[in-house]
């Protein structure tokens, strides 16, 4: 075969995928509006037909299960037992009637989360939400679609309970079980990730709609793709996203292209060059266009930063711009554990007396956390033989997920020895709450070297205890938590090695510390429970009033 022959082939086999994803972004909005008219709504009304049996099931498990936990509750008769009831009304959204409350609205709200027992800050969020609806609506039945088939309904409740401090009413909440979340695990698809992955959001979808067909369905991990197949099923079907962070962003894109601003940011800095790189970019450009329109059919969105919100504007905001009139994008902080914090760890001058020259960054040991960045800039602290720097020491505290964060941990553990600052390094693996609380109270400095970190839940947590902060000029810390109060800072930003070395000279030169620690604590507490409890019904009484 000709040589010339041979290239085209080659050219072509490469090019068709892509082209087949050109023609899918610019003919998916006739494609969305043909599949929901026809297939979509025809499709929509068998899962209905199909799940209906299991409705009924859980309104009457409901019933049976409230009764229960009534009786089994009632000779305490301390008050207790209907503290989940005590609503503020007044946090809420007015609905389209005018009317306040709509407390006895009794219908199912489906949460699309299907790692619920995974125990980090997404799942906080979950749980802090669940809590708030059922406060907000007690007579509303509420279904978690899970693939935590290994864990029971007690025992993921009581890990609620112990983990984040949350108590779930029992009787109100129904777990549905997916049989096929493996199909959004990054190991199932080797290649093409990011496509893979949402097609697999698609399947995992038609399993959760297949259980049980909600009223409301609301996703709180970033499934754009599953919210969008449930518009093409249920046209009427009101649905909400809580977005962590985009699944794709303009700083991604931009990170490929060496030339760019952030061209040396982030774990895929500079690999648009070359034939792979560029056809990375192309496909990077075509998969946003996709995600633009299936977030574009999502009724009300709300993000955990100003960041997020800022990319999922201009990702989804074009294409949702009648929706935008009635349901803007709005910015709701995740929960955090500020109250418990504050009453951990007492500010004073006298806790001053106990504070250390430690600086801590609490992060897990994966790459975008970016380790080697602090490691290196608090060598060169180190080095600078100030008086500040003398007796500093950097703790790491981080949880271990799998063989390849333990061979990150020995990598990083290696560049401590070739720095030469193995005794001022202090490595706390998979260390309990009680053990971070314990760093909180001693430590003079928390650091963050993520760029572009959507929110920073570890870096609340530092303002909480009153840390003067040290954080990546970027993302959420730069935003939306390390700001001033009053005109005064709270921390200060950094973005290079040298900067970062500065930020620690100047924390721990400051005349004043418990002074910028209180401010601190001030500002931590617009991302308390309660304030996001408030922004969350706020956001979902919307979609209540859909219904009524």
């Amino acid at each position: 075969m000709d040589s010339k022959v041979l290239a085209f082939t080659a050219i072509a086999i490469v090019c068709t995928p892509f082209a087949a994803l050109l023609c899918w972004n610019f003919a998916l909005p006739t494609l969305f509006r043909v599949f929901s008219q026809t297939v979509g709504s025809s499709s929509g009304w068998y899962l209905r037909k199909k799940t209906e049996g299991r409705r009924a099931l859980i309104v009457r498990a409901t019933e049976e299960s409230e009764r229960t936990f009534r009786k089994q509750r009632s000779p305490r008769n301390d008050g207790s037992d209907d503290d989940w009831e005590n609503i503020d009304s007044s946090t809420a959204a007015t609905s389209n009637n005018g009317e306040k409350g709509g407390e006895d609205w009794d219908g199912i709200v489906g949460f699309f989360h299907p790692f619920c027992n995974a125990g980090g800050g997404g799942e906080r969020v979950l749980w802090a939400a669940v809590r708030a609806t059922q406060e907000r609506w007690p007579r509303a039945k509420i279904v978690v679609y899970t693939g935590d088939h290994d864990v029971s309904k007690d025992k993921l409740l009581s890990r609620v309970k112990n983990t984040f401090s949350i108590d779930i009413h029992p009787p109100t909440i129904h777990f549905l079980y997916l049989s096929t979340r493996h199909w959004v695990l990054a190991s199932t698809w080797p290649h093409m990730t990011l496509l893979g992955q949402s097609m697999g959001s698609l399947i995992m979808g038609w399993d959760a709609f297949s259980l049980l067909v909600p009223d409301i369905f609301v996703d709180t991990m970033g499934y754009a793709f599953t919210l969008g197949l449930s518009k093409m099923l249920f046209p009427d079907m009101p649905t909400a996203a809580y977005v962590h962070y985009p699944t794709i962003s303009t700083d991604m894109l931009e990170s490929l292209d060496p030339n760019t601003s952030v061209g040396g940011q982030g774990v895929n800095a500079g690999k648009g060059v070359g034939v792979k790189g560029i056809l990375k970019q192309y496909y990077w450009k075509l998969f946003a266009g996709i995600y633009s329109w299936m977030g574009a059919t999502i009724d009300v969105v709300m993000t955990n930063s100003t960041w997020t919100q800022a990319h999922i504007q201009s990702l989804w905001g074009p294409r949702r711009q009648r929706k935008s009139r009635d349901f803007p994008i709005a910015v709701v902080y995740p929960p955090c554990a500020v109250n418990e914090i504050e009453q951990a760890v007492e500010l004073s001058q006298e806790s001053e007396k106990r504070r250390e020259k430690y600086i801590v960054y609490i992060a897990q040991f994966r790459p975008e956390k970016n380790h080697q960045l602090i490691l290196q800039s608090f060598a060169e602290f180190v080095n600078s033989g100030t008086d500040a720097a003398n007796g500093a020491k950097l703790v790491l505290l981080g949880s271990v997920r799998d063989d390849n964060d333990s061979r990150r941990v020995y990598k990083l553990r290696l560049l401590v020895n070739e720095l030469h600052i193995k005794d001022r390094v202090i490595f706390q693996l998979d260390a309990p709450w009680s053990e971070i609380l314990e760093y909180l109270r001693k430590a003079y400095i928390g650091v963050n070297g993520m760029w572009n970190e959507h929110f920073g839940i570890g870096v609340v947590e530092y303002l909480a205890a009153g840390l003067i902060s040290v954080v990546h000029d970027s993302g959420g810390p730069k935003l939306d938590i390390v700001t001033e109060v009053d005109g005064q800072p709270t921390g200060f930003h950094a973005t290079t090695e040298a900067e970062f070395a500065e930020g620690y000279e100047k924390a721990l030169s400051l005349p004043d510390p418990l002074a910028v620690r209180l401010r601190a604590r001030q500002s931590s507490k617009r991302f308390s429970e309660e304030e996001f409890a408030k922004r969350w019904l706020a956001q979902l009484e919307k979609l209540v009033a859909m219904k009524m």
